[in-house]
């Protein structure tokens, strides 16, 4: 089946001299890995930089379901994104969430909506000047939404704990221990209460900021199975000090 569509680098591992396998998130067919043969000549169209994390693309391909790596046959940049290279915090922030989505959708399925959050959070970032340290939390806490376990705040009250597997404020303490109690509980509705044009608003200490992300990421591990440690994190974890 002929794709045409955009689509989002998460990954790139060489293979052999002149080839790489490419894991991108694309909006018509969802999670899609490519096996990619660079050619030697720089005059050709498939470019190397092409394929670096998190740029944004658009890509023609043969999808054959049955095959683990698809082939692409054209490809262009959709919108370049010269801020989030060249400034040092912000290659951080996006190294980061790209290793982090490469896990999170592993198995996602064609959704729009998703790749439209994703792709506009990644340009916003892209276009900011300053006031982004909350970028990561807010992403990550907002994409939950598109992944079916964004928590619920209809029946919050202060004191309340935040039970995580069942993805709700609660007044009762379950008898597992994967809950928050009330003090780390309103982080998280702190949290749900920002976005990325309010974020700057709420001021967070270095150490609130690196709580919430562990909070985040223990979250994220209870509803999807076998995420794993990332190696980009502790990089993270030593910015805006």
């Amino acid at each position: 089946m002929k794709c045409k569509t955009e689509a989002i680098v998460l990954r790139t591992v060489k293979y052999g001299e002149q080839k790489i396998i490419v894991d991108m998130f694309t909006r018509q067919c969802g999670r899609l890995s490519f096996a990619v043969q660079l050619p030697r000549s720089p005059h050709a169209k498939l470019k190397k930089q092409y394929f670096q994390p998190l740029t944004l693309l658009y890509i023609e391909a043969d999808v054959r379901p049955q095959q683990q790596l698809q082939r692409i046959s054209e490809v262009s940049l959709s919108t370049p994104l010269p801020s989030l290279l060249s400034n040092p915090s912000k290659l951080a922030i996006g190294l980061f969430i790209c290793e982090f989505l490469y896990y999170a959708l592993r198995d996602e399925q064609q959704n729009e909506p998703l790749f439209d959050y994703v792709q506009t959070s990644i340009v916003w970032l892209d276009g900011r000047e300053h006031d982004f340290a909350n970028f990561h939390l807010v992403f990550l806490m907002h994409l939950s939404r598109f992944l079916g376990f964004y928590p619920n705040l209809d029946d919050y009250q202060e004191g309340d704990i935040f039970d995580m597997r069942l993805a709700e404020f609660s007044r009762l303490t379950p008898v597992y221990r994967d809950f928050l109690r009330p003090e780390e509980a309103a982080r998280i509705r702190l949290l749900m209460r920002m976005d990325f044009f309010s974020m700057h608003i709420f001021r967070l200490s270095h150490t609130d900021r690196n709580r919430i992300m562990e909070l985040l990421i223990q979250y994220y591990r209870l509803h999807i199975p076998q995420f794993p440690e990332l190696r980009s994190l502790p990089v993270l974890q030593e910015l805006f000090q």
